[in-house]
């Protein structure tokens, strides 16, 4: 089993450093994520400061940007990387996507698959398979002069994994990503009865086969060296779940497991910014199921019980606390069978 991370950069500076450490501390690969900064400028530093790590976005936001600037800058790091780099890209919501970035949202499915299939064509048309005429419902690209070719990519081209929440995302990601990156907010029993189901239709409309997909399913952790880190790991899960689950995109995976009335209690809270209580609606039965909870020489068999038979790839949450330590020891476990 292969295992990620996911980390903040609370400096750009400081990146290369960090993807250092990262990668002497045993990770398979690491990633940023798009809330403060810019989540591909870091992996340049990061690229020029590690040898085998791979390296990707966790998720980059894919609507706030054109197929032509996402194709151009993964073509970019995928060089500067020396094909170790990883381009997972993810829809937000239509807030976000209409009020924060000032750009179109519209059947977020139906346009991150054609997003996916823009970058490909304009791949194609750099590798020399087929001039650029690319003519979809969201996207049209049909120009591309010699002064703007970057020609034939000497290290292949980077996976594209899709962040997925829901059935049509995930049926999207088994179909045209490479792999898929399966939100948090999630119980063993979600992934058997929503997720599976979702991406064996995605992948038979697809004619593909499970071997095609890389299934990456991230885990959120709680665990510590004490008690009272415990007690302070799991607080803050706690606060994350009760987020998570006042947002409609997770409700389905409250439902699976019998939390039904929980979502629209959790949603009305949220609206009244009363974030304390929120928490408090979130039982230890809750916490166990979705988030990995334990002592350190736990967690690594925990996170096997609920993801073997699903997932090839792991990635350990660690977007709190950007040291590359703290979860280098279960890294070890897993990648040892621990």
């Amino acid at each position: 089993m292969q295992v990620i991370t996911t980390v903040p950069v609370p400096e750009l500076a400081s990146a290369g450093e960090l993807f250092a450490e990262l990668e002497a501390a045993g990770f398979d690969g690491a990633c940023t994520y798009e809330t403060r900064h810019d989540p591909f400028l870091p992996l340049v530093l990061a690229a020029d400061r590690t040898t085998t790590l791979r390296l990707g976005t966790a998720i980059a936001i894919a609507f706030a940007r054109t197929p032509m600037l996402l194709a151009t800058v993964g073509r970019d790091l995928q060089d500067t990387s020396a094909g170790r780099f990883t381009l997972g890209l993810g829809t937000q919501v239509r807030p976000h996507i209409e009020r924060r970035y000032s750009m179109p949202w519209s059947r977020p499915a139906a346009r991150l698959r054609e997003m996916v299939l823009a970058i490909r064509a304009i791949w194609d048309a750099w590798d020399g398979i087929a001039p650029l005429d690319f003519r979809g419902e969201f996207y049209t690209h049909t120009l591309m002069p010699p002064a703007f070719e970057p020609g034939p990519a000497p290290f292949g081209r980077p996976q594209v994994l899709l962040g997925a929440v829901g059935p049509h995302l995930t049926r999207v990601a088994a179909e045209v990503g490479d792999g898929i990156l399966v939100h948090p907010f999630a119980t063993r029993e979600s992934l058997v009865q929503l997720t599976l189901p979702a991406l064996d239709e995605g992948l038979r409309s697809a004619g593909r086969d499970r071997s095609d997909l890389e299934v990456a399913v991230v885990a959120m952790i709680a665990t510590g060296d004490t008690g009272a880190e415990l007690d302070a790991a799991i607080a803050t899960v706690r606060g994350q779940l009760a987020f998570y689950g006042s947002t409609p995109a997770y409700a389905r995976v409250l439902e699976c497991n019998g939390w039904d009335g929980l979502h629209p209690r959790l949603n009305a809270l949220s609206k009244q910014g009363r974030w304390d209580d929120m928490a408090e609606l979130v039982t230890d039965e809750m916490v166990e199921s979705i988030a990995i909870v334990g002592r350190r020489d736990e967690i690594a068999g925990r996170i096997r019980a609920k993801v073997d038979g699903i997932a090839d790839t792991v990635s350990l949450e660690c977007t709190r606390r950007p040291d590359p330590g703290h979860f280098a020891d279960i890294c070890r476990a897993l990648q040892a069978g621990d």
